[in-house]
């Protein structure tokens, strides 16, 4: 299936098209110029695969959670590119492409992978997944929580279950770093942002489910409705 995928969720921006089995990848990490950078990297892609956008079959997004600014602009950009082409567009988790990546990379193929990614205000955005065949299931439901709760919920899953870390929460919060340096079954994938690649997988699954949108109805997802106000400088 031919797709172009865009993400800009987190400090990261990043741009994947897969077409005729060939994948081209973009990935930069930008603070506060996704706008900037998005559509030139979609122009790179598309060049550098001699193909245009009458050639995708599908779009692909993050859809969140992470920076409302960064969801808003991915969310927008894919919204014009639908409108404009009439394709169906696929909202991928960026929680869960983080996870499909440390399934990708993992020898471990009976660990958990759980994802935190900062949230800002103390808060984590967090998910379990296990690992299957076909990539990654959810174990635990996408949230948005302080870490302790994060680590409340790892610890009730059972002892013993090798547990793959990824995301930027693990090193933003000493009670999260705590916890992986003193867990005999942690395991760090230093996978810690969002990446459009392993967004193509997830919109494939998608489009045979049928979770795909016309341009309308295309959404974000933010876990929380509250405005991070307090910004660290060149962070969102």
């Amino acid at each position: 299936m031919n797709i172009l995928a865009i993400d800009t969720a987190t400090e990261a921006c990043s741009v994947a098209l897969q077409y005729n089995e060939r994948v081209i990848t973009r990935f930069e990490i930008c603070p506060q110029q996704h706008s900037q950078r998005l559509l030139p990297m979609v122009d790179d892609v598309l060049k550098e695969a001699n193909v245009g956008l009458s050639d995708i079959e599908l779009l692909a997004f993050g859809r969140g959670p992470g920076s409302f600014t960064g969801v808003r602009i991915a969310t927008g950009m894919i919204q014009g590119l639908a409108l404009g082409t009439g394709l169906k567009v696929a909202g991928v988790s960026t929680l869960e492409a983080m996870a499909r990546e440390a399934a990708t990379k993992s020898m471990d193929k009976d660990a958990l992978i759980a994802v935190a990614s900062d949230a800002r205000m103390d808060e984590v955005y967090f998910a379990v997944y296990s690992q299957t065949d076909k990539g990654v299931t959810l174990r635990l439901d996408e949230q948005v929580c302080p870490p302790e709760v994060a680590i409340e919920q790892l610890n009730a899953l059972g002892h013993g279950v090798s547990v793959i870390t990824a995301g930027t929460g693990w090193a933003a919060y000493d009670k999260l770093t705590e916890w992986r340096s003193n867990s005999a079954v942690a395991m760090s994938q230093e996978v810690t942002l969002p990446n459009a690649q392993y967004m193509l997988t997830l919109a494939v699954t998608a489009s045979e489910n049928g979770n795909v949108s016309e341009a309308v109805n295309v959404e974000p997802v933010y876990l929380r409705d509250k405005v991070t106000w307090k910004k660290l400088p060149g962070r969102e």
